[in-house]
């Protein structure tokens, strides 16, 4: 079969599926794309002649910026719990670079996106072409080698016969839980238009088979004996439980067991927030109810996390305890000099089997008590009469009914993290691997595309805003509605009270003029963020008050088309945060404030535990 190399992985891409517990979906949902020299006439066309509608067998979809449409494909793939995911096409140059930090909060994460920037010519014929890096050190660099250490696959196809085994290797790396994460193939702009005789079979339907790995028996033994001799165990659900849809098995298991559960920004929601056993998020931005039980804890399970340092307030929370780590990664398993059982969280959770034993009953009295009281906590923080941020957060929550809320950066996610409540694992998309400004518009556009019945409600603050909006016209242009709920105070809040409390006295995290007195402490800027929305298409409505913020929401969730609600939001605290976070203070000051900032510092640096 006679095909350019372009034509050929179109086609090879529409053939690909994925089964698991005998569901079988596509791997390779459509190709998001924006076009230029080193990708159009050869990717272009083939997309072209098959028909780049969404009736295609791999339909194209138009972007606006290359690092947002990384974050619709991981939005995407997050939903479809990692089974299916979109390819992103870029030309050379600023295209391919601008792919880097999107593929960085894949690979952070562990989803899955197909990457496929274009390349320099791989005959060097007509060298330096058009945006091409000139390395003297080698012919073989190009700019497309800054997507290596972000990707858990890369390679460049120099020649036609290189494909087949490439693609293949794609394929592999995509669909293994375990491993997975961005994958590039850089392609060259002359190698994709080129002609080469395929073999037929490189085209037949291919149904790749996502594994759910089994507990090893010793392991598993090893396991089941820490876990009975524990009398106060806690549970740390992770991203990974959601992945390999394990929710309901966690709910049983920890109501047959008496376990608190609680989670991390990747797992909330893992069991709803009205479970018996749900202690609530834990760590630096966790709930007091969930970093109590963390400090007195003598077990910690954690399934499918990989314990940053926001879930273990950087080695400070877990005082005393054993891990038990449950995780598809052995790298994951073996944290803390944990007791690794590597498996699916499913499984092991089929498993991991102590028969009739329970936790301590008094352990389990204590996370309930300290469970209502954090709950009463959420009511206070939601029910203020001014328009704070958890009070939006509290009419949001509200106004969603089982809708899904999509945050990524600055002091959302931690108000989210201790205040969202949330009734099923879907509900819950807070990007904070990576924590990447701008994730939130481009990957609500990619939870929607994901999981159409459902209403996406994006938070996104005026920083992440301003650095990338412009997917709302792609969510107009396919006729996709947002709720995009824009939070407007002026500046970098969360930044701002972190450059406070190190001795930085807030510089550079306010939206001001340049005053009289050479500083950036002028009037606020005059940018009109919501005239800004409403010239990329989306309707506009404003609010002020949380009466005017429920009235606006239920007007944007009965709306068909996307609808953003401009809101300013006063200063007003919610609850304290009750774990630490290591961020360094300067060890010299001429600043009092800042020596006693650094005193507390080296005070908490005593507390941290190297887990050995």
């Amino acid at each position: 079969m006679r095909l350019t190399v372009a034509q050929a992985l179109v086609r090879f891409l529409a053939q690909q599926w994925t089964e698991r517990d005998g569901a079988e979906q596509r791997l390779i949902a459509g190709c998001l794309g924006i076009f230029g020299h080193g990708n159009v006439a050869g990717i272009g066309q083939a997309l072209a002649e098959q028909g780049a509608g969404t009736h295609a067998a791999l339909p194209y979809y138009l972007a606006r910026n290359e690092q947002a449409m990384v974050h619709t494909a991981v939005g995407y793939a997050r939903t479809r719990d990692r089974l299916t995911t979109f390819a992103c096409t870029t030309s050379i140059g600023p295209g391919a670079t601008n792919l880097v930090t999107g593929a960085a909060l894949a690979t952070i994460n562990r989803i899955p996106v197909l990457l496929l920037p274009g390349d320099v010519f791989a005959t060097r014929a007509a060298s330096p072409v058009l945006q091409e890096l000139e390395d003297p050190r080698s012919y073989d660099v190009t700019v497309n080698d800054t997507l290596r250490p972000v990707s858990r696959f890369f390679d460049r196809i120099n020649r036609p016969e290189q494909l087949p085994s490439a693609l293949l290797a794609a394929m592999r790396v995509l669909t293994d839980p375990a491993e997975t994460g961005a994958v590039t193939l850089a392609l060259p702009q002359d190698v994709q238009a080129e002609a080469h005789d395929w073999p037929e079979e490189l085209f037949r339907r291919r149904v790749w088979h996502v594994a759910r790995p089994v507990p090893e028996p010793a392991a598993l033994a090893r396991a089941q004996d820490l876990l009975r001799r524990s009398r106060r165990p806690l549970i740390v659900a992770g991203g990974g439980v959601k992945h390999s849809q394990a929710s309901h098995r966690l709910a049983d298991f920890a109501a047959r067991h008496r376990i608190p559960v609680t989670e991390t920004q990747a797992g909330k929601g893992a069991v709803p927030y009205d479970h018996p056993y749900a202690a609530g998020a834990i760590g630096h931005t966790g709930s007091a109810a969930a970093n109590t039980l963390a400090r007195e804890a003598d077990l910690v399970i954690g399934i499918g996390t990989r314990y940053s340092d926001f879930t273990t307030a950087s080695r400070t929370l877990f005082a005393g305890a054993a891990f038990l780590n449950i995780n598809i990664t052995a790298f994951d398993a073996a944290k803390h000099s944990g007791q690794m059982l590597v498996a699916d969280a499913r499984q092991a959770l089929d498993a991991l089997e102590p028969g009739d034993w329970t936790a301590d009953p008094t352990w389990s009295a204590r996370a309930t008590e300290l469970t209502r009281d954090w709950q009463a906590e959420i009511e206070r923080a939601y029910g203020g009469t001014e328009l704070t941020q958890p009070v939006m957060l509290g009419i949001v929550n509200q106004a969603s009914e089982g809708g899904v809320v999509v945050n990524a950066a600055g002091s959302m996610p931690g108000d989210l993290h201790k205040l969202w409540r949330a009734t099923d694992p879907g509900q819950y998309h807070v990007e904070y691997g990576y924590s990447c400004m701008g994730y939130e518009i481009a990957g609500g556009l990619g939870v929607k595309l994901a999981a159409p019945e459902r209403e996406v409600f994006v938070l996104v603050g005026d920083g992440s805003y301003l650095m990338m909006a412009q997917e709302i016209a792609t969510a107009v242009q396919e006729g996709v509605k947002l709720v995009v709920v824009l939070v407007d105070n002026h500046g970098f809040a969360s930044i701002g009270n972190l450059s406070e409390s190190v001795g930085a006295q807030r510089l550079g995290t306010s939206y001001r003029m340049r005053g009289p007195s050479g500083e950036l402490d002028g009037a606020f800027l005059p940018v009109d963020l919501a005239a800004n929305a409403a010239s990329l298409g989306a309707d506009v409505l404003t609010a002020d008050d949380p009466g005017t913020l429920r009235t606006a929401l239920a007007k944007a969730v009965a709306s068909a088309r996307t609808t953003v609600v401009h809101v300013e939001t006063v200063p007003g605290p919610g609850p304290e945060t009750t774990a630490w976070w290591d961020v360094p203070v300067a060890e010299v000051s001429d600043l009092p404030e800042v020596r006693a900032v650094r005193r507390r510092y080296e005070d908490h640096k005593r507390d941290q535990r190297p887990y050995l």
